[in-house]
């Protein structure tokens, strides 16, 4: 089903339906990651199923074409609830510092880039960084300490929000962290997303003295 032409076999799933669109399906384990999803936008169409399933959900994304196919035999439970607005992450430690140490010294992504708003709101959560580049161009930067898959998907999931809005399109991304894994990279690269390493103490103005041996 879905990506690669990958399949999953016939058992229980837990299918999340949310306000964004975005469809995902889960096991009992892997904690908080999917077997298989669809990011936004995308659209569910429901038809009659067949060979004893009671329905088929197909799940196209609006831009891509690719599709998740789900064959449903029986619906265990079906409920839906209101999460309202979301007042997004509370960050702690090194990574809430890296934001307001970046925001505070945004040329450190380059010069003549001004900063317009630390958590930067939106319908799924608050953008860490909101600026803009020497051009004048809108500028999404999503912080982390360590920088892995996840961290990308979160800030695809914003700019595909963010370009909807007439005032700031065309936003791009900016992908910043202390350490970034190689996948990371590769999946931002795809995404036409920058990636930026950053260097929590230059940011706090400390430098290290040579050590003689």
């Amino acid at each position: 089903m879905g990506r690669l032409n990958a399949h999953l076999p016939l058992a229980p799933r837990l299918i999340m339906i949310k306000a964004d669109g975005s469809v995902s399906v889960h096991a009992d384990d892997r904690a908080y990651k999917p077997l298989n999803w669809m990011n936004p936008p995308c659209t569910l169409r429901e038809e009659p199923g067949e060979d004893g399933a009671v329905a088929t959900w197909t799940v196209t994304h609006s831009k891509s074409g690719e599709r998740l196919i789900l064959t449903i035999t029986e619906f265990l439970h079906d409920s839906t609830h209101e999460l309202g607005v979301d007042p997004g992450l509370q960050k702690d430690g090194v990574e809430a510092h890296l934001q307001e140490l970046l925001a505070k010294n945004i040329t450190t992504l380059g010069e003549g880039w001004t900063l317009i708003r630390r958590e930067y709101p939106t319908a799924i959560g608050p953008v860490d960084i909101l600026c803009r580049d020497a051009d004048n161009m809108t500028v999404a930067v999503e912080i982390k300490r360590r920088g892995e898959i996840d961290g990308v998907e979160q800030l695809t999931r914003y700019l595909e929000l963010l370009n909807r809005d007439p005032l700031l399109a065309p936003v791009r991304g900016v992908f910043a962290a202390q350490e970034i894994k190689p996948q990371a990279r590769v999946l931002a690269a795809d995404r036409g997303i920058d990636c930026v390493t950053l260097d929590y103490d230059a940011l706090r103005g400390i430098k290290h003295e040579d050590t003689l041996f």
